[in-house]
């Protein structure tokens, strides 16, 4: 579980946008670079190599 402090003060490494935190997933998801970075052992890897691409499937189901 990330902290709740932690998760207001990450940004977005390449558009400095803030992030969604899926919890299911284990990911920090930025919007406007379709971009989900992966959380390990509870530490958030943001590193632009180690992120996936969302799909527009995926990135329409956040707009619900």
């Amino acid at each position: 579980m990330i902290d709740k402090k932690l998760l207001d003060i990450l940004a977005c490494p390449i558009c400095k946008s803030s992030l969604i935190y899926d919890k299911d997933r284990q990911e920090l998801i930025c919007k406007p670079d379709r971009l989900a970075f992966p959380i390990r052992d509870d530490i958030p890897v943001m590193l632009e190599d180690e992120a996936r691409v969302l799909s527009l499937e995926e990135v329409d189901a956040l707009k619900k």
